[in-house]
């Protein structure tokens, strides 16, 4: 069986946030959703455990950060072209999301953007094509 991943995020509103996960291609799991969380599935292997803050403190002693003020993660998701790249970071957009915290990579082979969350949870988006991935020096940033 293949690892699975559970990427537990703190949120201040549990319904646009699960609103918000949808909207960028997400599926709410109710089997593991109830008024403190909801767990949402981006594939077989990747879910993310939207947490109310209430939630998120009985897993952790630590206090909350407001990911709008710090960074302690940046997370990563691929997509299966460019355009779907471009088509997620718009739907972010549409469903309250900010459009591009991080600088747009283009490196022929590899393409990726990113979003922040209404929490201001850092996502990038990333399509590849190995097969065009060039040999010996590391790829070099298109400048767009």
């Amino acid at each position: 069986m293949p690892k699975m991943i559970f990427v537990n995020l703190p949120i201040t509103d549990l319904q646009r946030s699960t609103a918000f996960y949808e909207a960028v291609g997400g599926t709410k799991n109710p089997q593991f959703s109830d008024d403190t969380a909801s767990c949402i599935v981006f594939s077989d292997t990747i879910h993310a455990m939207l947490l109310t803050h209430d939630k998120y403190r009985q897993f952790t002693s630590k206090p909350i950060a407001d990911a709008h003020a710090s960074s302690a993660v940046l997370l990563c998701i691929s997509a299966d072209s460019r355009e779907a790249v471009d088509a997620t970071v718009e739907s972010a957009v549409g469903a309250g999301g900010k459009a591009d915290p991080g600088k747009t990579q283009d490196y022929g082979f590899m393409y990726g953007r990113s979003f922040e969350d209404p929490d201001g949870h850092h996502w990038e988006v990333m399509w590849m094509d190995m097969s065009q991935m060039p040999e010996g020096e590391p790829p070099q940033l298109v400048e767009a």
